[in-house]
């Protein structure tokens, strides 16, 4: 469901959060922020699933063929809710040429089970490999790996977008990793590798294709070969056409190459859905959805919880009562280290540990001065690291919510001994075995978001609101960091800062304003996707059932079998 609001034009933060002097003053506030950045997050993903824009589908559709887009939505259960990964990836480079980098990765079902899927878009420069294209094909390989659900392959690319090669070809992370990431799953995971070619498929990405389990070609639009027909001749002198190279019945008839044969797009999609439908299913452990199970409070009331700037305070119980089933949490530890929320809950039926940053003040009940929300302190580390390991002995799966400003700092501090309990926070973290999906609200910043389950650790899915504000620090404090010392000279002779140093402070400022911008980490593949909040419950739920797909370890890309090890 998409939320219908009236766009309006954002206007720059405060320098400071504004003082609030009653109860009266903080309702009369405008709660717009979050529904703004929706908007604006609506309006660039209709932009961006538009791909190469009207002409170049209506090109498509004179081929004969359907767009990346129209081929998922047949090849997905209709009226399931689905997720796509990495959309917002590249959309503000590359002059804006490369929406979505001409790919479309998404997590969705057919016939019931959850699967992963891969589609060229075509008409983004004819389906062709940017670097990012690399990382985001990647990222949905790791996604089936780690949980064991089929991946398909919509395959309609002309190759390597040539200008753009040495970010594709070469490296540890460059192309060849996918065909590394196919050999793997056919070979050790087992995991279903189905692949359709609707369109070319040119050089080594015909490797792609011909290392999955199953090869559907389409008579008339599809091509695979390590080169096309002009290379061919220019190599050998050669002079054939494509069809009669690698087309659909060359491949099923004379090189058997392919397995099957179909008349168009609409028949490819179809064989698929058998396919899937025939695959035999393994007891994930996943309880079915609960019907009538709903939060305590309706989604769409977060847009009214969360404030207006991002530096105050709010109550997070009142957005778990949004998230949560019925709003239950079994609170662990709920009367130690206030300022870090664990318990058990429920999402969709499905049972959940649940780490939280809560925002506030928190009396310190030994009497000494109150803890900020947001912060981890030695006690809360401790609290975190225990709880985690209790989960990941139970079996149970983690959901952090993120809201995190970093680790205390301090003589008191770190005479508590916060770098040891950090360590174990992280350390429990990192090794658990468990499911881990992250989502973050507001603040990911410094090592805080490393501890809740930053991308580096791997969690299996990691998403974040159009809030999100991932960083080492805030501009603020950065302006405090490089030029605190030159400001602090000029106090103590009496004099202003000069014109120049406060425009140079102001430039920090609006750097980090639009580095911590959620569109900015999505387009660099730091989150699999901004989420609009009353969408929080439908990612969070497919998340974790695709995730719960395996009961082996999740660490890592991928676990290979004991019996290899």
């Amino acid at each position: 469901m998409q939320a219908k609001f009236t766009v309006k034009p954002l206007s720059r933060l405060p320098a400071k959060p504004p003082a609030i002097t009653s109860e009266k003053n903080k309702d009369v506030q405008s709660r717009g922020r979050l529904r703004e950045l929706t908007t604006e997050l609506r309006a660039l993903e209709t932009k961006l699933r538009a791909g190469g824009g009207p002409d170049k589908i209506e090109k498509q559709h004179q081929q004969g063929k359907l767009t990346a887009r129209e081929r998922i939505d047949l090849l997905l259960d209709k009226d399931s809710y689905r997720q796509e990964i990495g959309l917002l990836v590249a959309f503000d480079q590359y002059d804006g040429g490369a929406p979505g980098a001409g790919v479309v990765t998404t997590v969705g079902r057919v016939k019931g089970r959850e699967v992963v899927v891969v589609a060229n878009d075509a008409t983004v420069k004819a389906g062709s490999w940017w670097p990012e294209t690399i990382k985001k094909i990647l990222r949905a390989q790791e996604i089936a790996m780690r949980s064991h659900v089929p991946i398909i392959y919509l395959v309609d690319s002309a190759g390597v977008n040539l200008p753009y090669q040495g970010g594709v070809f070469p490296g540890e992370y460059g192309a060849s990793r996918i065909f590394y990431y196919n050999s793997i799953m056919r070979r050790y995971l087992k995991v279903p590798q189905i692949s359709a070619v609707m369109g070319p498929c040119i050089a080594g990405g015909a490797y792609l294709p011909a290392l999955s389990d199953i090869i559907i070609m389409v008579e008339k639009t599809s091509f695979m070969g390590l080169g096309g027909a002009n290379l061919v001749k220019g190599a050998t002198g050669q002079t054939i056409d494509n069809e009669t190279l690698g087309g659909a019945l060359a491949h099923n008839e004379i090189s058997g190459v392919a397995h099957y044969r179909v008349k168009n797009d609409e028949e490819a999609i179809a064989k698929i859905r058998e396919f899937v439908g025939e695959l035999p299913r393994k007891e994930s452990g996943v309880r079915s959805r609960e019907s009538g199970v709903e939060p305590k409070t309706p989604e769409e009331r977060i847009y009214d919880l969360l404030p207006e700037d991002h530096r105050q305070h709010y109550d997070l119980r009142a957005v778990l009562d949004c998230l949560l089933d019925e709003g239950h949490l079994d609170e662990f530890q709920a009367d130690y280290a206030k300022e870090i929320i664990t318990g058990h809950a429920q999402i969709r039926g499905i049972q959940v540990g649940v780490i939280a940053n809560a925002r506030g003040m928190f009396r310190d009940p030994a009497g000494g001065p109150p803890k900020f929300g947001g912060i981890i302190y030695t006690e809360s580390a401790e609290k975190v690291a225990y709880f985690i390991d209790t989960c990941n002995r139970h079996g149970t799966p983690l959901v952090f919510i993120q809201d995190v400003s970093g680790f205390m700092v301090g003589s008191e501090a770190e005479h508590s001994g916060i770098i040891r309990a950090g360590a174990r926070f992280v350390e429990a973290m990192a090794t658990a075995a468990v499911p881990k999906i992250v989502l973050t609200l507001n603040h990911a910043s410094g090592a805080g978001y490393y501890a809740m389950a930053g991308q580096g650790f791997d969690p299996d899915f990691i998403f974040s609101w159009p809030t999100g504000r991932m960083g080492v620090m805030e501009g603020e404090s950065a302006v405090q960091a490089t030029f605190g010392s030159q400001l602090q000279e000029l106090k103590v002779k009496g004099n202003e800062p000069s014109d120049k140093l406060i425009s140079e402070m102001q430039k920090v400022r609006d750097t980090y304003e639009r580095d911590l911008d959620a569109k900015y980490a999505a387009a660099r593949g730091f989150v699999d996707a901004v989420i609009a909040p009353e969408e929080t419950r439908d990612a969070l739920e497919l998340a974790l059932r695709v995730s719960l797909h395996y009961s082996g370890p999740h660490l890592g890309q991928f676990i290979l079998p004991a019996s290899l090890t």
